[in-house]
């Protein structure tokens, strides 16, 4: 198809090829011929790489298309059969000009060859002379004669320069047959492009149109939002907030559900009281109320329940406490506000279960401590006892306590040295078979108390949120009996020990507990406190006054029986008698005074202690000076005083405090006095 449109387009105008064999399609090579007379295919755009074989072979370039016009017989016979009057005739006139022309043919110069001249066919009559004169269009006519001679020639070489690469040609027009297929196809694709194209920028535009128009009403949506929007939150509920309090678990999300229900009826009841009200706010009160009665239904079975796990055996009150009770305060809150008359009766059920709980509780621990063995600290465990009866009434209770000094401290002073805060468990006290003071299971029964005190009171103040006042009357209530048993434990371990350092140990822990509620801010317990140190300080002055008393008589029977022979063991002689050693009842006075002032060391002047220890110092101080005199020989009374005052102030070294530095300062003060006198 191309090769055919190319050797047509390639054929000069008004020249037609020679018969004798096809016209090649390749234009001439002459300098002269210009190109682009080729045309071009309408719709398609030339390709370099389908024309770069033709340009390697067959010129682009086409001849300019001339329109000659032939030569012949037609013309002339024409004029002569018309020939105009008085006009010369033209052919004569072109012979006086160019000569006489040749009629069988002419050399030409390039081949020396002759040529026939043809006859034309028929007779122009009219002729274009485009402005030029005879001449000039006859020296024109000879130059297309001459061209078209020149093509002719040529034209007869490119056919067999065809016929040699027919091949190549062929290959090439069958490439172009390819190429218009895929131009085709593309096209066709192209042109279904433009049109989805099209639909798509169509829709681009209803959807600009389309979101401008929701861009409007998102603004004017917003307008209206913004004025209706906080009158139309304070009011409504959502309805996952009814169904959680309607049906749902009271856990946290149920605290909050409660919350929002709460914070709408209060925003409802302002409502009804403005002056013009609304009257979706009056159909919503309704609604509202109904909701608020349910959760106040769910809120009473929910703590019913709690309160009687309480009663459960075994159970442990402040875990149920903390996870079912503190976890959700705002319940009782709730039904306060709501509900007064509920949420006292369900408060009085509390009261009166915790008294119970606490009374039962502490019953059974006051049972197990009552187990622990204690060393038999009585009466005749006093300061200036028969030496003789004590190791007799030591060596018959080691087997059951083993032996013990209730007049030294030793290690008894760390239970206040301790930072533990653990009270001694119930089964352990019952399986414990060793021997304890008195200050052990003292300690541990106000250790318990204390922490549960402690516990309960914050648990009342915080999940029923009460006043102070009510507070305190519901504490008094719950550990009234409680407090009681606890007084009964401190007399019946107080009413026949004679310990004193067991008692002021008791003292410092009871003064612990007050420092200790002082700093949580709970005077709830400030009863039990001053009752149970009302308790402690007579029976201490009691003990130290028996103390006192048994120096004194054994002062008083010095004079009637040989010196120091009361104190000292039966096998003992008169060589032993007349010793300055320190006596047995300075040992005893040492350790007793180093423990009374190390347990007085941050005491006040205002306590009993000092006034005391000050009477038992005195009637030691008496009981030496009887016992010196006893002692014969030069100095050995004096020798004798030394050795006891030293050894006091020896015992009493280290002992911090004003009350301690004083009675060193005492006793040096003696020794001094003896040894310089």
């Amino acid at each position: 198809m191309w090769l055919d449109r190319f050797s047509h387009q390639s054929t000069p105008s008004g020249t037609p090829p020679p018969q004798a064999r096809p016209y090649s399609p390749a234009p001439s090579r002459r300098p002269y011929l210009t190109p682009g007379t080729l045309p071009v295919r309408p719709g398609l755009s030339p390709r370099s790489s389908s024309l770069s074989l033709v340009s390697a072979n067959v010129s682009t370039a086409s001849l300019p298309s001339t329109v000659r016009i032939p030569n012949g017989s037609g013309l002339r016979q024409q004029i002569a059969r018309t020939p105009p009057s008085g006009i010369q005739d033209p052919s004569k006139v072109l012979e006086d000009i160019f000569g006489k022309p040749p009629r069988k043919g002419y050399q030409d110069d390039s081949s020396d060859k002759k040529v026939e001249t043809e006859k034309p066919s028929e007779l122009v009559e009219d002729i274009d002379f485009d402005g030029l004169s005879l001449e000039a269009f006859a020296e024109r006519q000879d130059t297309q004669s001459r061209v078209t001679a020149i093509v002719h020639n040529y034209s007869a070489q490119s056919v067999e320069e065809f016929d040699k690469e027919n091949d190549k040609f062929e290959d090439l027009h069958r490439s172009i047959l390819a190429c218009d297929d895929v131009l085709k196809s593309v096209e066709t694709y192209l042109t279904g492009f433009q049109a989805d194209l099209g639909a798509v920028s169509a829709e681009i535009e209803t959807l600009q149109s389309r979101s401008t128009t929701l861009n409007t009403k998102l603004e004017n949506r917003k307008v209206v939002e913004k004025l209706l929007g906080p009158a139309v939150e304070d009011i409504t509920i959502s309805p996952a907030v009814v169904q959680k309090i309607s049906e749902g678990p009271i856990d946290a999300a149920w605290n909050k559900a409660l919350a929002e229900l709460e914070k709408r009826s209060k925003a409802i009841d302002a409502r009804l009281k403005e002056p013009n009200v609304i009257q979706a706010v009056r159909d919503l009160k309704p609604l509202l109320d109904d909701l608020t009665n349910k959760a106040i239904e769910r809120i009473r079975d929910y703590l019913v329940a709690q309160i009687k796990a309480l009663r459960s055996p075994n159970i442990n009150a402040q875990i149920l406490q903390q996870q079912n009770f503190l976890a959700h305060k705002d319940l009782s809150a709730f039904l306060s506000r709501h509900h007064p008359q509920l949420a006292d009766e369900i408060r009085q059920a509390y009261i009166n279960t915790m008294r119970w709980y606490y009374l039962h509780h502490f019953t059974r621990y006051r049972q197990a401590l009552e187990k622990l063995k204690l060393y038999p600290v009585d009466a005749h465990w006093v300061l200036a006892a028969d030496e003789s009866s004590v190791k007799q009434r030591s060596s018959a209770k080691s087997t059951t306590t083993g032996p013990f000094d209730p007049f030294s401290l030793g290690r008894r002073m760390d239970i206040l040295r301790s930072n533990k805060n653990s009270a001694l468990p119930s089964h352990l006290a019952e399986d414990d078979k060793s021997a304890h003071f008195l200050e052990t299971p003292f300690h541990s029964f106000n250790l318990a108390l204390l922490h549960n005190c402690t516990f309960e009171h914050t648990f009342l103040s915080t999940f029923f949120s009460g006043t102070h006042a009510t507070t305190s009357r519901a504490f008094d209530v719950i550990f009234a009996p409680t407090l009681s048993l606890a007084h009964s434990l401190t007399k019946a371990l107080l009413d026949s020990t004679y310990d004193a350092l067991g008692l002021l140990i008791a003292v410092r822990l009871n003064q612990r507990v007050a420092f200790a509620l002082q700093r949580a801010k709970i005077p709830c317990l400030d009863g039990y406190v001053n009752g149970t140190a009302m308790l402690l300080w007579p029976r201490f002055q009691q003990v130290m006054s028996a103390h006192t008393d048994s120096t004194r008589k054994f002062t008083a029977a010095l004079s009637s029986r040989p010196p120091a022979s009361s104190l000292l063991s039966s096998s003992s002689s008169a060589a032993a008698a007349q010793s300055t050693a320190p006596h047995p009842l300075t040992q005893r006075f040492s350790n007793f005074a180093h423990g009374i002032l190390a347990l007085s060391a941050e005491a006040g002047d205002e306590e009993p202690v000092g006034m005391s220890l000050d009477r038992l110092r005195t009637e030691f101080e008496n009981a030496l000076l009887k016992l010196s005199k006893g002692i014969a020989g030069k100095n050995k009374p004096e020798r004798f005083l030394a050795n006891n005052y030293s050894l006091v102030g020896t015992i009493l070294e280290g002992v911090e405090g004003p009350r301690a530095e004083r009675m060193r300062a005492r006793f040096r003060e003696l020794r001094e006095g003896v040894e310089g006198g």
